[in-house]
């Protein structure tokens, strides 16, 4: 594959695309180390909980389209996916914040697995410099400019509180960081080089809660059932004059990483 037709179908692939790489990758990794050496569409969509005609689109962005009756060769496409999110070669971690989630992260080994190392830690509490956590003490703070040069980090994790995450961003910045990964709830200001992924657990119970929601408005559209009226659910989950109603998820209109029955 040409570096340059490469590098412009990575530009054209949607973010929820890219998310999904990722869960198939997992998916494709283990299925390696199990021995498999083909899979089907519909095998691996099934692992991924994603739809087959979904995923041979999401394939199609970085030219993987397998072979009729075969499917896909496993270890091929976990080369193609790993080149695509630039996998190729190991980034290292630092996690700045050593509290509850601190330190469940920094003892995480699936980073490691995946070609993630956690290379430096930091926090401001005296009581935890210089103690291991995960096999790696605790550095200062102030020290984070000095030791990711040294370490070569190129991804930032942020699990401190609001107040301190902007100046621990500057100074991962500063130290040579070009990926963030921000746990603090604040939008953090950064030079147009370096990606940021803010996670906030609270938005995404509430996505959770809305799914849930437009779920149980959908059920309540019930055939047969008198005082049903089109008020109940999105526009065009209604009744019709047979007094039958077809939802969004039984038309196909929902989609998302789970597959149920």
């Amino acid at each position: 594959m040409a570096v340059p037709a490469a590098r412009e179908r990575a530009r054209a692939i949607p973010e929820a695309a890219v998310a999904r790489l990722a869960v198939y990758l997992r998916v494709l990794s283990g299925l390696d180390e199990r021995g498999t050496t083909t899979v089907s569409s519909e095998e691996l969509a099934a692992f991924a909980g994603v739809n087959s005609a979904k995923l041979r689109k999401d394939l199609s962005y970085i030219g993987s389209y397998g072979t009729r009756g075969v499917g896909y060769e496993v270890s091929v496409l976990i080369g193609q996916i790993e080149r695509t999110l630039g996998l190729t070669k190991k980034h290292r971690v630092a996690v700045v914040g050593i509290g509850n989630l601190g330190h469940a992260l920094a003892n995480y080994g699936g980073f490691l697995n995946r070609g993630f190392p956690v290379a430096a830690l930091f926090d401001l509490d005296p009581d935890l410099l210089d103690v291991p956590v995960g096999g790696i003490p605790v550095s200062a703070v102030d020290d984070i400019v000095e030791v990711c040069r040294e370490r070569e980090v190129t991804i930032g994790v942020i699990a401190t509180p609001v107040e301190g995450a902007q100046e621990v961003c500057d100074r991962l910045v500063e130290g040579g960081v070009v990926c963030i990964l921000n746990f603090a709830p604040v939008v953090l200001r950064v030079p147009e080089h370096v990606e940021v992924r803010k996670v906030d657990l609270a938005v995404e119970m509430q996505i959770l809660s809305f799914h849930v929601a437009r779920r149980n408005q959908e059920a309540a559209v019930v055939p047969g059932i008198a005082g049903n009226t089109a008020d109940v659910g999105p526009p065009g989950d209604r009744v019709n004059g047979n007094g039958n109603s077809k939802s969004a998820l039984e038309r196909g209109d929902v989609d998302g990483m789970v597959v149920r029955p």
